[in-house]
């Protein structure tokens, strides 16, 4: 396998150093942030920055470096330096209870913004005003499994690298493209430059779900904004989209959370734009 036959020390500089990276101010500082689990590293090995490999280091126990053969070997073909450590010292940089032995250090991996124009997206996903890390992760996902072009994350939205986010994504933040730290009305005035229509997500929205599909209106380049979990998107920001649009409520419940209302609403765009003369309702004449 060969694996390094000795354990690193809990007390290594490497240990501290990736431990730091817990921490927003470090990561920043240090343009680092730490992937846990198999899922997480393995998409983060097949992943370059720039042309270079996004891992930089991997922590692994004995069992996990067995069990994970492939991923150790791949992670050290692409450059990676590998740790062998003890339980202690995966239990000291994972942030769940229970950690599945591989936990790697990666580049951020974050583009401009006018690099994700360059690209003409057609679906986008606009976080604005997302404060939970653990949704910001779980919309990433959502956008990945839709086939989204691209997701924005507004200065006022939470950091991409937070652990919280990185483990919901499930190694999603190493599929699509992801721009971070743009102002709402910079990411709004852009895309809508670029062709790309503006939907606001909005429980109190005007515009209706179903209708917008059975009118075909959907079928054109879209990025759906999404607001905050508790109090939803800003008037100012409604504002500036070209439509405010409700997912519509059939049953009995009050609302939809945001992952839920995001993965509703893209997978909506996603199905109009693969749909030849956009996406009508089968009882429509």
């Amino acid at each position: 396998m060969g694996t390094p036959a000795e354990l690193i020390s809990p007390r290594s500089p490497r240990v501290a150093a990736a431990k730091r990276l817990a921490r927003r101010n470090f990561r920043t500082k240090e343009r680092r942030f730490i992937a846990e689990g198999p899922q997480a590293v393995r998409e983060a090995v097949r992943h370059r920055v720039g042309g270079e490999p996004t891992l930089v280091e991997l922590f692994t126990t004995v069992e996990a470096a067995e069990r994970y053969a492939a991923i150790v070997a791949a992670a050290r073909d692409a450059g990676a330096r590998i740790h062998l450590a003890g339980d202690d010292v995966l239990a000291e940089l994972s942030q769940t209870i229970t950690p599945q032995g591989l936990v790697g250090v990666c580049r951020f991996l974050d583009l401009p913004f006018d690099e994700i124009l360059a690209a003409r997206p057609r679906l986008v996903a606009v976080l604005a005003h997302v404060r939970d890390p653990g949704n910001a992760g779980t919309v990433l996902r959502c956008a990945d499994a839709a086939g989204a072009d691209a997701v924005v994350l507004t200065d006022a939205s939470v950091d991409l690298y937070n652990p919280k986010s990185v483990r919901a994504s499930v190694g999603s933040h190493f599929h699509l493209p992801v721009a971070v730290g743009v102002p709402v009305e910079r990411a709004v005035a852009g895309l809508q430059a670029a062709g790309v229509r503006i939907l606001a997500a909005d429980g109190a929205g005007d515009d209706d779900l179903d209708a917008e599909l059975d009118a075909g209106t959907m079928g054109g380049p879209s990025a759906w904004v999404f607001g905050n979990e508790a109090w939803g998107l800003p008037e100012e920001t409604r504002a500036l989209a070209d439509a405010v649009v409700r997912v519509p409520i059939h049953g009995r419940a009050e609302s939809l959370n945001l992952a839920t209302a995001a993965a509703v609403c893209l997978y909506a765009s996603a199905r109009a734009q693969r749909a030849s003369g956009g996406c009508r309702s089968v009882t429509s004449s």
